[in-house]
């Protein structure tokens, strides 16, 4: 079932995903950019639980996080060319955001999970979720939790509602629309933020994962990590629907495949061109690895350090980094993985429907990551 290429150097890659498909996976794609090359495109599996549906080239799959690492890349697009100041206040862009004492919470605490604002106050639903816009509203009109810049607590679903917000005032269209006529369509990209219906037959819908082990019982009700996670409490089959899919959620509903999650994401470990046309600066890519926090998340209790926008390697989150790596990364709940290790111009995606416990990556996308820096040694 395995299907595409890969440069003689992956042998060791390709074996690795051609075995885990075998006995591990339901389906999945995988992919690797050099300098903007496309060199390793592997594909196989089954589109479905019932396995009638092979995995094709074109299909494609709900990324959950991974989605906020191209949410990111439309903030610092508008960063690079100006109309965002990293180091101002959300408020400068968004007036309503000063509201409840939060004047103070800089437009880079947005991005790095520092802002205090990982969740909503009141209680919501997943359809509360689709009106970004409505949404957005009640975040601004809330306090934070923590004083902005101390700590990170894991913006789970929000991320893409207050940045996707930012996006709006400053340029005017939405996130998805931003995304598809700023990204996608000139990269050849084939992701989206809020799905055409037309696309819908191409969907490999998630496997919901088993049932998380973690115990929040003995924590206060004002715990932001209670009242991140469980706020609204989504079952992965949320998916499965066409509210969802359709939705602009920037931190959780993007839908593509590695080939296409890759190729935005090369933007970083290619200088920020492509194809003749320039992105971003160098000066605009090295401050996503200005570091915003290093310690235990308040959200999600790992050790976890960030930039802006993305995470940065930690050993006990990426222990098949080799030290001293410039990784700009994130992982999507049940597996999927985005690496773009900026010093070697590599960028790595992997995304699959069989969905895994972790939030953070899994044990297969660690061992294809692990199987990715044999290759580069």
């Amino acid at each position: 079932m395995l299907e595409g290429t890969a440069a003689d150097r992956y042998t060791g890659l390709r074996e690795e995903f051609a075995r885990r498909l075998e006995h591990e996976e339901l389906g999945a794609s995988l992919a690797v950019y050099e300098h903007g090359e496309l060199v390793v495109d592997l594909w196989g599996g089954w589109a479905d639980e019932a396995r009638t549906r092979p995995w094709e080239r074109d299909t494609i799959t709900n990324t959950w996080s991974c989605t906020k690492t191209v949410t990111a890349l439309a903030v610092l697009l508008l960063v690079d060319r100006g109309d965002i100041d990293l180091d101002a206040p959300v408020a400068r862009y968004w007036p309503e955001f000063a509201a409840a004492s939060k004047e103070g919470v800089l437009v880079k605490h947005l991005l790095s999970h520092t802002s205090g604002v990982p969740g909503w106050a009141d209680p919501v639903t997943a359809e509360f979720l689709y009106d970004t816009e409505g949404a957005a509203a009640a975040l601004a009109a809330q306090a934070p939790w923590w004083p902005a810049g101390t700590a990170s607590g894991y913006h789970l679903l929000d991320y893409g509602h207050l940045l996707g917000e930012l996006v709006r005032r400053i340029d005017g269209r939405t996130l998805g629309t931003f995304v598809r006529e700023e990204l996608a369509e000139p990269l050849g990209a084939d992701y989206a933020i809020g799905l055409d219906p037309a696309d819908f037959a191409r969907i490999a819908n998630v496997v919901p994962p088993p049932p998380t082990q973690l115990d929040f019982s003995q924590l206060p009700p004002d715990a932001p990590a209670l009242r991140t996670l469980g706020n609204p409490y989504l079952d992965a089959t949320v998916t499965w629907t066409d509210a969802w899919r359709t939705a602009e959620l920037g931190g959780a509903n993007g839908h593509g495949n590695a080939r296409s999650l890759g190729r935005i994401q090369s933007l970083l470990t290619h200088g920020g061109e492509q194809d003749g046309r320039r992105y971003l600066s160098p000066a605009t890519i090295e401050r996503v690895f200005e570091q915003q926090s290093d310690g235990i998340d308040l959200v999600l209790f790992q050790p976890l350090r960030f930039g802006i926008g993305y995470a940065l390697p930690h050993p006990a989150v990426t222990p098949y980094l080799p030290g001293g790596s410039r990784v700009a990364f994130w992982g999507g709940w049940g597996g999927s993985l985005i690496l773009n290790d900026v010093e070697r111009g590599v960028t790595f995606s992997y995304v699959m429907n069989r969905m895994s416990e972790g939030i953070i990556g899994s044990e297969r996308s660690n061992a294809y990551a692990a199987a990715l820096y044999a290759a580069l040694a």
